[in-house]
């Protein structure tokens, strides 16, 4: 019996799992693994694969990695060549135009972090976090010509802990959505899934996330700062400002008190050995990890006592530059 043709695309780690599913098991063989180029990281500006790429290379399957896709004419010529059975997509970064999805013969399958109709789009796990979300999910769809509004395949859930931060929740979500990856093809080729079309007035937003989401308003209330931590580290980053300087908040939790009348939204209450309690609109923060631009980081106590920060020390919710 031939194996089914496979051209996967994907980039982050994210994908990985779906990959390695795929290569694991014999009734399919990986054609061909298009990814994003390599890119520039961290301070010394290192060249570096992407994780789909460094995994590919290393099962000895041929890697393309082009710079455009919708008008590349070698792209479109090389997949007529390969006739995949199934495009595979998982966090490609990339959208497909409509020449491509209609190459492969049963259709290009995509990969999606979230429980749609609910957050189509770029960032779908860090905005359930953010949200407050306490379950999530992945989603297995057919492609089209649109961001994330293909005809919907599988579902799984997953509850969302008080633990669970962008990055845990990516692994969890990584694995659950390559067991359902598999379960889609065969339940396509075995011709047991009858494709939903998403109604489109339930769907909402996940978009890129960029660096001022990140901004700690003191005005917000305690949870939604202690869900932003949990879902924008590392990026971008959950901040605000002292002494002209970006202050990362890397670890809080919430205090249920009630909050005293002479307390300022963003003002320090008291300092503890492990950190400092912040007034919030609505309760106090206990911030137990921050970093300060330019330098490591550490437990929020010795940064005040280090500082020299003082009970009632005010952080202000101007934006400093």
């Amino acid at each position: 019996m031939d194996k089914i043709k496979i051209v996967f695309m994907g980039t982050p780690e994210f994908a990985v799992s779906s990959l390695k599913k795929l290569v694991e098991d014999k009734r399919y063989d990986v054609k061909a693994v298009f990814t994003q180029p390599d890119k520039p990281i961290g301070r010394k500006m290192i060249l570096t694969a992407p994780p789909v790429k460094i995994d590919a290379e290393l099962h000895n399957i041929p890697v393309f990695q082009p710079d455009k896709i919708r008008k590349n004419q070698e792209v479109y010529d090389k997949l007529v060549e390969i006739a995949p059975d199934f495009i595979v997509v998982v966090a490609y970064g990339k959208i497909l135009p409509k020449r491509i999805l209609d190459i492969p013969k049963n259709g290009c399958i995509n990969v999606h972090g979230s429980l749609l109709e609910k957050y189509r789009g770029a960032a779908p796990i860090q905005w359930a976090i953010a949200n407050g979300d306490k379950i999530t999910g992945v989603t297995t769809m057919i492609m089209d010509v649109g961001m994330d509004t293909g005809d919907m395949l599988l579902k799984a859930e997953l509850e969302i802990s008080n633990t669970d931060t962008s990055e845990s929740l990516f692994h969890k979500l990584s694995e659950l959505g390559s067991n359902l990856l598999l379960e889609t093809l065969e339940g396509l080729l075995n011709k047991k899934i009858e494709p939903i079309k998403q109604n489109h007035d339930l769907a909402t937003n996940a978009p890129i996330i960029n660096k001022n989401d990140g901004f700690i308003n003191w005005s917000y209330p305690a949870e939604k700062i202690f869900n932003y931590v949990r879902a924008f580290t590392p990026w971008p980053s959950v901040y605000t400002f002292f002494d002209g300087k970006s202050l990362k908040i890397t670890s809080c939790e919430v205090i249920d008190e009630n909050l005293k009348e002479n307390h300022k939204q963003g003002q320090i209450t008291e300092i503890r050995k492990d950190g400092f309690i912040i007034c919030t609109s609505d309760k106090y923060l206990l911030v137990k990890r921050v970093q300060l631009s330019g330098s490591k980081e550490m437990s929020a106590g010795d940064f005040c006592r280090g500082h020299r920060v003082q009970e009632g020390f005010v952080f202000s919710d101007t934006v400093s530059c």
